[in-house]
């Protein structure tokens, strides 16, 4: 968890997609998260954490919907949402926290 705390401390927008196996197997979710990392470059962070291996921090964040998207940026929450978004909206998103 020394690790997530070190990560979310970033300057820059970080988002986290926590993802369960299961959702895994479907390719779109992957690809979105790929689309989204392409289009914001180096203005954002984007991290993808499985919860079944990592379910301390799951529980720690009250993750209970797959996929569940959070942004932080300077250790603070800034954003989260449970649910399938499109692309464009994830990009909107973490452009309002650059």
């Amino acid at each position: 968890m020394s690790k997530f705390g070190t990560l979310i401390q970033s300057e820059t927008p970080v988002l986290i997609d926590f993802y369960s196996n299961q959702e895994e197997q479907n390719s779109d979710a992957i690809n979105r998260v790929n689309e989204v990392a392409l289009a914001v470059g180096n203005i954002a962070k984007i991290i993808r954490i499985d919860v079944t291996k990592n379910e301390v921090l799951a529980k720690a964040l009250r993750i209970k919907y797959m996929p569940t998207f959070i942004i932080y940026k300077e250790n603070e929450m800034k954003w989260r949402q449970s649910g399938q978004l499109a692309v464009g909206e994830l990009i909107e998103m973490i452009e309002k926290f650059v």
